[in-house]
């Protein structure tokens, strides 16, 4: 299966997870070294943008990864708290992710995009002893359109 991941690019070429373990996301806790990535690059990129401060782009790579077939766990909408898309995101949600973590037998949690729930995004647990087979396919360059980042000044 191949996913996409958006990232800064002097961060690109680590896939560690050392990120989110220090700054934990929605579906993690502290200290749980995972990687967010996207089904599409579109969901990538809308994914790194809601975190970007205004009038701010970075230099930014888009990653092209491979992940093992079969070895993915998918949460449907239905599935999840009523209130699991909200901002900031509920509590419950690092513990089903952090429980995920601990159970160990997937390398992927596969979960609905909060932005757009029609897609979806793929958290890599670095952990996982599958993790070692998890490839970099390609990594190019992302010029993003400063329209998306660019806000009024109220």
């Amino acid at each position: 299966m191949v996913v996409y991941r958006l990232t800064k690019s002097k961060y690109a070429g680590d896939i560690s997870g050392t990120g989110a373990a220090i700054h934990p996301g929605r579906w993690n806790r502290k200290g749980s070294p995972v990687l967010y990535t996207g089904v599409n690059p579109e969901i990538a990129l809308l994914e790194t943008i809601v975190h970007l401060p205004p009038m701010l782009s970075p230099p930014l790579d888009m990653l092209t990864l491979e992940i093992p077939d079969n070895s993915t766990l998918t949460l449907q909408d239905s599935d999840l708290p009523a209130n699991w898309s909200t901002y900031p995101a509920p509590t419950v949600l690092s513990e089903i992710g952090q429980q995920w973590i601990e159970n160990g037998k997937q390398l992927a949690l596969q979960v609905p995009s909060c932005i757009v729930k029609t897609s979806s995004i793929l958290i890599l647990n670095c952990q996982h002893p599958k993790y070692a087979e998890v490839k970099i396919l390609e990594r190019k360059a992302f010029l993003l359109d400063p329209r998306l980042i660019k806000q009024a000044i109220r």
